[in-house]
């Protein structure tokens, strides 16, 4: 009861002055004197700024939220499971540093009243402003999709195995998969509105992914819906390996409807270690030793095997020179550099199974589901050839960079412009006939690399004579006797050298002679081109 009397004389005494005041011009809202240090009893979360000045204090707090640094938050996956970052790392900085004006001014602002009352009040209790932290979520985002994606556990779905001739189901399980997005904003919301400095954890948002299908469904799956094989009789040891490893690396996946297969994410990566070896692929019109060459017999085995089965095909390419395993357009080419790929949808009600093996240098693979198509209906595919293009005259190209007696030879391919059918009989009798795919593999004409490289004229000039020739055959024999020493003008084909082109270089160096030979051959090639093009 004192107390409030006390109050209320002190608030008579000070309105008295106040109206005084206002009689005397002395205004009351202007503070008596300076005085910018802050007043006792006031903090910043744990720090006390009494007595300091403006600068003081924000230098005081910025140091406290320095040394919340290295605190160390805790992402909980759960399991067990956890990933930790500091705060530092997750960008925490200090957001509201107006705090320190308000601090400065507290019982300094506004009219007499307010300031008595902020100056009383803390007599009584502390001041205690709040610090505020903000955090980069970009770099929470980035912890949890890099760092907490190791835990999660991707559902695996009931699916099929094929043991002695027998299908075997094996049961699906529940996976637990990290929701980025909503743990990203869980993390950022704890640590902008709850956390007030030291280690803390934060649990982060799952969710659980149910497996497809079951063994009711998958028990169905028995039916051959389409099968195909292909030969690798003529390939060597590494060019089999990469079949046999594309095959197995296939075999055994269950398509469910509505999924889509590619065959190049199943085969994939094309490394050593995923058991591939170095073979002959084509690039660019050239056969070229790759990683994983022979892997589009793989591709174009399936390939004949879903159109049997009568699958949605959704992307399929044609090698760019004709293969020999299949007639034209029944090919389906796949290569990492050019980005092609053999994709195929189950447009079925049912799940399928791909079965892929290798035997005596025959590749197989069989579609498993359930047939629905009619007894009588079968289906049929044909190769058509719409336009031959034969491969021209052979070219010979020179590399200085080679000794001579080096000589690398490229067979020829011969172009086809080509379609594929797809026929349709019921009870023997023709029903429909439908177009499948257009397909273009490129000519290319029988090329030699000659290396011309040496110091003796003589055997430069003997070997510029057999290339102006045009003969690879010839060209491979001169440039073999020269690498052994021999000198002797070996003798001409019966074609001879173009009287012209004896005229042209008579009197000409070796190296303009070389110039003019190449000319005339990559002349002489594009004619004999034009002239079978026209046939």
């Amino acid at each position: 009861m004192n107390r409030v009397r006390k109050w209320m004389f002190a608030l008579a005494f000070l309105l008295t002055l106040g109206m005084g005041s206002a009689v005397s011009g002395i205004s009351v809202h202007a503070q008596a004197r300076p005085d910018d240090t802050i007043k006792e009893g006031v903090y910043a979360g744990e720090v006390s700024l009494a007595g300091m000045t403006q600068a003081q204090a924000q230098e005081a707090v910025q140091a406290y939220v320095d040394s919340l640094g290295s605190s160390v938050i805790t992402l909980n996956v759960g399991d067990g499971n956890s990933v930790t970052a500091t705060a530092s790392e997750l960008g925490m900085a200090w957001s509201n540093q107006n705090l320190v004006n308000e601090a400065v001014n507290l019982g300094k602002a506004g009219n007499v009243v307010a300031r008595y009352k902020a100056v009383k009040d803390l007599a009584h209790q502390n001041k205690v402003y709040e610090i505020e932290f903000s955090f980069d979520r970009a770099a929470i985002a980035s912890l949890i999709e890099n760092d907490c994606a190791v835990y999660n556990v991707e559902a695996i779905d009931a699916h099929l195995t094929r043991e002695n001739g027998k299908f075997v189901i094996e049961e699906g399980q529940t996976g637990v998969v990290i929701d980025n997005a909503a743990s990203e904003t869980a993390v950022y919301d704890y640590l902008t509105t709850q956390w007030r400095g030291g280690d803390a954890s934060v649990e982060l948002v799952v969710t659980q992914e149910e497996p497809q299908g079951n063994a009711e469904e998958l028990a169905l799956v028995k039916d051959v819906l389409g099968t195909y094989t292909t030969s690798y009789s003529s390939s060597g040891s590494d060019r089999s390996a990469n079949v046999s490893n594309g095959c197995k690396l296939i075999n055994g996946h269950t398509v469910y409807p509505g999924e889509s297969f590619s065959t190049y994410e199943a085969v994939k990566p094309f490394t050593e270690e995923n058991g591939y070896y170095m073979a002959a692929s084509y690039l660019s019109g050239q056969v070229v030793d790759s990683i994983g060459g022979g892997i589009c017999q793989v591709s174009t085995t399936l390939y004949n095997a879903v159109l049997l089965a009568e699958l949605q095909v959704d992307e399929r390419h044609n090698h760019s020179m004709i293969v020999t395993y299949v007639k034209p357009s029944m090919d389906a080419a796949i290569a990492e550099s050019s980005g092609k790929d053999f994709v195929f949808t189950n447009n079925t009600e049912y799940p399928i199974y791909i079965e892929g093996y290798t035997q005596d240098k025959k590749i197989t693979f069989t579609i498993y589901g359930v047939e629905t198509r009619d007894s009588g209906r079968k289906v049929s595919y044909e190769s058509e050839v719409l336009e031959t293009i034969s491969p021209g005259a052979e070219v010979i190209k020179q590399d200085s960079s080679q000794p001579i007696g080096s000589v690398s030879v490229q067979s020829s391919h011969t172009g086809y412009k080509a379609r594929l059918w797809k026929v349709v009989t019921e009870n023997g009798e023709e029903v429909s006939r439908e177009q499948v795919n257009s397909s273009s593999y490129q000519m290319t004409p029988r090329t030699a690399t000659v290396g011309t490289a040496t110091d003796n004229p003589n055997a430069y000039n003997e070997l510029q004579a057999a290339i102006a020739t045009g003969s690879i055959d010839h060209v491979k024999s001169v440039a073999q006797a020269l690498a052994n020493g021999q000198t002797t003008t070996p003798a001409q084909p019966s074609t001879g050298i173009d009287p012209a082109l004896e005229a042209i270089l008579a009197g000409k160096t070796p190296e303009e002679q070389a110039i003019l030979i190449q000319q005339y051959n990559e002349q002489l090639a594009q004619q004999q081109q034009q002239a079978g093009q026209g046939q």
